[in-house]
């Protein structure tokens, strides 16, 4: 209750002031035309409404169906992050259809509804992915923009790589040479050094199997290193920190938030090409039905989900489902909510020795939790400046792995991973909450290249119904041989010799599953996602046939829109997204800055 109050005030405040004069919750104070209208203040668009409001000749109308991100603790304090998703008031509280590859289970599959999107509630992690990813990107698309030479700039253009919260040396931890330090987004390394940190990184050393790699965002991802998150200040920096609220006063900015766009709207043609350059939005099922007119163009940065959804409600998209739907087809695009690709996740917990500081500490007693806030609150300091994971690891299968002697090798090439493993010193799920009492220590990993493809589906015509999201998760032998070899590669990792003194025994029936056939089963009732959707609008060639945006990521076949999101990736990067969108949209705005 309280915080509600507060972020309710801080909006009467910014409504009243002259430094957040710009940011509405009436529709009605729109204007009826802008330059540009940007669909959604996410990852992207936030980027967008900084770099096009640099030109003062343009205005900007932003449209977010979420609220502000301000003055709430559990989108600041990093170590909260856990606590962002899901069934928040900020998030898209969507369920996936049931997944054959998890033995019949639907999953929660939350989305940022508020201003930065999910940079405002993912776990934080920053990694660009392999140089080979954007090679495949310049490839698939023919366009060498994409490639990691030319694109590397735009990767690096949003970082200032800071000092962490503690403000230890952090030499060894991380290559400067591959970092910028003065772009918008603060970017450093665990500021609040685990139990657990010295560990990881001496198994890594130790192991033959594993490897230390100094800093993964040079392109070579392989190995395992320290975790570089979107933290600076103490404090998690979203896109709406970094890019939107320093421009929030800018006179030809406008953003209205809590308002929903329902469609794009088709009302001449030009050059032969249909044009779209009306948005129809509103803030409820039943509530008025608003326009607004782009003169430049409308660019839809409304995620992976809502990408598709409007496309489709706006008749573009599959002609034979919209007519089955009654929506009239306008531009044929098959390709618009398919293709989607996710990183499917899956953890391993150990029990640790009792007397060691885990997650626990605070989880099990609220008078340490009480203590751990006010540390904060006082100095930035403790152990919520930090995320869930401080190590990360990229790896491959090994080369005589049967499975690729059956598939072809899904990934970007040698340099790139099949699988991650990330490092919680505590108990750490996404599926089942933690035991109320011992000590745990958790690795978790993931799918880094899937080959499982899903689809985002109308479910009606009405745009506050939300649609059908079927990621198929490991529904490929090769995704679920990864997760399986990814699930004893962590076993392997915690039977080196350093965690004898630390790791009494694996959790639960986890310690009974000996055969390849009882783990499937266990990762099969238990995998959940990393909540890492890509592909539902895909970059292709221009003139291809297939694919939905060209690489200067205009809509294909239509004037007037085009589509700055993840949606827009021919393929899951091994990564964890968000670099690559903030990437993407630094190029996107210099290529419509220029066209314009």
């Amino acid at each position: 209750m309280m915080r509600s109050l507060f972020c309710l005030c801080w909006l009467v405040i910014c409504l009243l002031s002259s430094s957040c004069a710009r940011l509405l919750l009436d529709p009605s104070e729109v204007s009826k035309e802008y330059d540009f209208v940007i669909v959604g203040a996410g990852t992207a668009g936030s980027v967008l409404a900084n770099r096009l409001t640099e030109n003062p000749k343009f205005n900007v109308l932003v449209i977010e169906a979420g609220i502000s991100d301000v003055g709430v603790d559990d989108l600041i304090i990093p170590f909260f992050a856990l606590l962002a998703t899901p069934d928040r008031p900020w998030t898209w509280n969507y369920t996936t259809t049931l997944q054959e590859g998890f033995n019949n289970r639907s999953i929660v599959y939350p989305r940022g509804r508020v201003l930065g999107g999910s940079s405002s509630v993912n776990i934080m992690v920053y990694t660009r992915g392999s140089s080979e990813d954007y090679d495949r990107f310049a490839k698939v698309t023919k366009d060498s923009r994409w490639s990691w030479k030319e694109f590397q700039p735009y990767l690096k253009k949003p970082e200032h790589f800071v000092e962490p919260a503690d403000h230890h040396n952090i030499t060894g931890e991380f290559n400067p040479a591959v970092h910028n330090f003065n772009g918008p987004l603060l970017v450093s390394v665990a500021g609040n050094i685990a139990a657990t940190d010295g560990r990881v990184i001496q198994t890594a050393h130790d192991v033959d199997e594993f490897t230390f790699n100094l800093d993964m965002n040079s392109g070579d991802i392989l190995g395992i290193g320290n975790t570089q998150s979107t933290i600076g200040n103490s404090a998690r920096c979203s896109s709406s920190v970094a890019y939107l609220r320093p421009v929030i006063n800018r006179r030809n900015l406008d953003v209205l938030i809590q308002t929903q766009v329902t469609k794009v709207l088709h009302e001449r043609t030009i050059n032969g090409q249909p044009l779209f350059n009306t948005v129809e939005f509103a803030q409820s099922p039943t509530g008025r039905r608003f326009q607004v007119t782009a003169n430049k163009e409308v660019i839809l940065s409304a995620g992976v989900i809502g990408t598709p959804q409007i496309l489709m409600l706006s008749g573009i998209g599959d002609s034979h489902d919209l007519s089955k739907l009654g929506i009239k087809p306008i531009i044929n695009l098959p390709s618009i909510g398919k293709n989607l690709s996710d990183h499917p996740l899956f953890a391993s917990q150990w029990v640790v020795i009792n007397n060691t500081s885990t997650f626990e500490d605070a989880e099990q007693n609220v008078t340490v939790a009480a203590e751990q806030l006010a540390q904060y609150k006082a100095n930035g300091t403790g152990p919520l400046v930090q995320g869930p994971s401080n190590q990360i690891g990229w790896l491959r299968l090994p080369q005589d792995s049967p499975i690729l002697k059956t598939t072809p090798d899904p990934s970007s090439g040698p340099k790139s991973a099949h699988f991650e493993l990330l490092f919680s010193n505590g108990y750490s799920s996404f599926v089942d909450a933690p035991p109320s009492t011992g000590r745990y220590f958790s690795v978790l990993n993931t799918v880094a290249s899937p080959t499982s493809r899903g689809t985002v589906q109308l479910r009606s015509t009405d745009p506050f119904e939300f649609p059908i999201i079927d990621p198929k998760l490991l529904s490929t032998d090769f995704d679920i041989s990864v997760m399986i070899e990814g699930a004893k590669s962590a076993r392997r990792f915690i039977a080196a010799s350093v965690w004898d003194d630390y790791v009494i025994a694996p959790f639960g029936i986890q310690g009974g599953l000996d055969t390849d056939e009882k783990l499937e089963q266990f990762i099969r009732n238990t995998t959940s996602s990393e909540f890492h959707p890509v592909g539902t609008a895909s970059m292709s060639p221009v003139g291809a046939h297939w694919g939905a945006v060209d690489p200067d990521l205009k809509l294909k076949g239509v004037a007037g829109l085009r589509i700055v999101d993840a949606s827009v990736f021919p393929f899951l990067p091994a990564a964890h997204p968000q670099a690559a969108v903030y990437g993407t949209a630094e190029l996107a705005a210099d290529i419509i800055k220029a066209s314009h």
